[in-house]
């Protein structure tokens, strides 16, 4: 897997200029999430997170999230920045998709400011939007990153690049 740093053109950032350990920064682009044709997220107040190799992560305030479609699971991660995580299943309707969302209720002192924000999985959303355009999401399966085209990489998640 080539890990060349692609230029970024005027407007754009590389996911090689973020930094490590990440950096937690506040966003007042528009964000929109729909799920089985339910807007369930609608919010200009969401933070994001800029790490080496991956498009951001996006966390939303609660209160701009149709919390009614989220279903908190006995599932936990941990991050080594942000601390212990957990998740939720999405149901909306007939439709689910398990695990598609994830918090830290306890972060780190570093991202204090994410308790309880949730970050999608783009991927497994109908549809996210980033002040209007498609997401399209980061590579696998374990991350959820958001690329849209300001963004360039190469993107950590692809198969091969485990070991960036």
């Amino acid at each position: 897997m080539n890990r060349q740093r692609i230029q970024p053109e005027p407007g754009q950032e590389s996911v090689w200029d973020y930094p490590r350990p990440p950096r937690l920064e506040d966003s007042a682009k528009h964000i929109q999430i729909v799920f089985n044709g339910i807007a369930i997220v609608d919010t200009h107040q969401a933070k994001r997170v800029l790490e080496t190799s991956h498009p951001p992560n996006y966390y939303i305030p609660p209160s701009d999230i149709k919390m009614e479609y989220l279903l908190r699971q006995n599932r936990s991660s941990f991050c080594e920045w942000k601390g212990q995580a957990g998740y939720y299943t999405i149901i909306v309707g007939d439709k689910q998709a398990p695990f598609a969302a994830w918090f830290y209720p306890d972060p780190t002192p570093a991202f204090a400011p994410i308790k309880d924000y949730v970050a999608f999985y783009p991927g497994l959303m109908d549809v996210c939007y980033l002040n209007g355009e498609r997401v399209q999401p980061q590579p696998g399966d374990f991350y959820g990153g958001w690329i849209t085209s300001d963004i360039v990489g190469p993107f950590k998640g692809a198969p091969g690049t485990w070991g960036w």
